[in-house]
């Protein structure tokens, strides 16, 4: 039997209603005389920031500080006032034989032809068992999006004590989270030697919350019959092990990018992010085919993701009016202990990356950071920056690092010493 699929030809379909696909759906919407189509699997747009309580979001964007249902709710507001059109409980499966998206809807499949496709599917954490944390099979663990999910948008229960895995900054939300719930977390726990937020907000966490944290520690079996009723942490220095009593576990960070379309595409990935491989323009390796956000660094800030959105935009826009890239391009590599870089792609005649940034990430704590480039065996520029490399956070490089190299002497490699 033949499934019918209903045809839609905007100009441009971005495919993700968070932070970057609205940014580049209201920078878009404004400017072309075409429809620009916005695809969100969820049944309300906005992305994370929906279901994230706490103030912090827009710092970068709008220069202002907001609340995350507050900034999610007026993205979609200035997106729509654009004139985007954005459609809810629509999921992206996969592609067509003749080239579009195949998307999935209560009312039934739509086949999307566009002119140009912004993929901007973001990012999620490990779930436990991909982290391979083994244990009693039990309710009660959570990773933080789904704890946010819960207690945000269900107003669900999720316990009174709970262990929280990782020190990053989306570890100290889940506490927030929790303590929203009236639920104590009685112990951050993190193999890092040194916790990976911001100093500032993790001394405002120890505190003023008054939460345990602990480093160089591991979870290495989570304990309970039916729930969670305790851990087992290990020191990673002395090798001793003790329990602590919960009842809930929240695994945070961790996080891999949504790259299930980049990959049914077959666009190249990059092997540090695992999301799709881009220039400072944003172009993928497909002509006509953008990525944006935390696909692309899996995971900065929402504002940041943001900027992205208006970035590719402007790339979008070249694309529609016929204009090709430069051929000539130089690929971008992280050496240790950055484990990744972004975008890794330099093309010839492209202007910087969104906020003249590279995006990185490192495996190991730098307090002050030399960034060192080489190309062609010889070391072409160097830069002492101020602020730390710190594991569980985006390191942050601006791309004029870049402007000694050439595009006809071979990669560019960049490392942190």
């Amino acid at each position: 039997m033949t499934t019918t699929r209903t045809r839609l030809e905007p100009e441009v379909v971005i495919v993700g209603g968070g932070p970057a696909g609205l940014r580049t759906a209201r920078e878009l919407a404004a400017t072309l005389p075409g429809e620009v189509l916005v695809l969100d699997r969820e049944e309300r747009a906005g992305g994370i920031p929906r279901h994230c309580a706490h103030t912090g979001f827009g710092l970068r964007d709008l220069h202002r500080v907001m609340q995350g249902p507050v900034y999610a709710d007026r993205m979609v507001h200035d997106a729509e006032r654009a004139g985007a059109v954005i459609r809810t409980s629509a999921t992206a499966t996969g592609w067509s034989t003749t080239g579009g998206l195949e998307v999935t809807t209560p009312h039934g499949l739509l086949d999307v032809h566009a002119s140009a496709v912004v993929l901007a599917t973001g990012a999620r954490e490990r779930p436990r068992a991909a982290r391979l944390i083994p244990g009693h099979r039990v309710a009660g663990v959570h990773t933080t999006g789904l704890l946010q999910n819960l207690v945000h948008l269900r107003g669900r229960d999720v316990g009174r004590r709970a262990v929280v895995v990782g020190s990053e900054l989306v570890s100290w939300s889940a506490v927030l989270t929790l303590r929203h719930a009236g639920c104590r977390t009685v112990l951050m726990t993190s193999d890092r030697r040194h916790v990976e937020s911001y100093g500032l907000l993790s001394g405002a966490g120890r505190h003023l919350m008054r939460v345990p944290v602990r480093t160089r520690t591991r979870v290495t079996r989570v304990l309970g019959s039916g729930t969670v009723r305790a851990v087992e942490i290990e020191d990673l220095d002395t090798g001793v092990r003790e329990t602590v009593d919960c009842d809930t576990v929240v695994l945070t960070g961790d996080w891999v990018p949504d790259n299930e379309l980049v990959r049914a595409a077959g666009l190249a990935l990059d092997p540090g992010t695992r999301g799709p491989l881009v220039d400072t323009a944003l172009r993928t390796d497909r002509p006509g085919v953008f990525a944006a956000g935390n696909l692309l660094h899996p995971v900065d800030t929402a504002d940041v993701a943001a900027l992205d959105g208006e970035r590719v935009a402007a790339s979008v826009r070249e694309h529609l009016a016929g204009r090709a890239p430069d051929s000539r391009a130089v690929r971008i590599v992280a050496e240790e202990p950055l484990r990744w870089i972004s975008p890794s792609l330099r093309r010839v005649g492209d202007g910087p990356p969104a906020r003249g940034r590279l995006l990185a990430w490192t495996d190991r704590y730098v307090p002050a950071p030399r960034v060192v480039v080489r190309q062609g065996g010889r070391v072409v520029a160097q830069r002492r920056l101020p602020w730390p490399a710190a594991p569980g956070r985006v390191f942050r490089i601006p791309s004029d690092v870049l402007d000694a190299t050439r595009p006809d002497a071979g990669e560019v490699r960049i490392s942190v010493r």
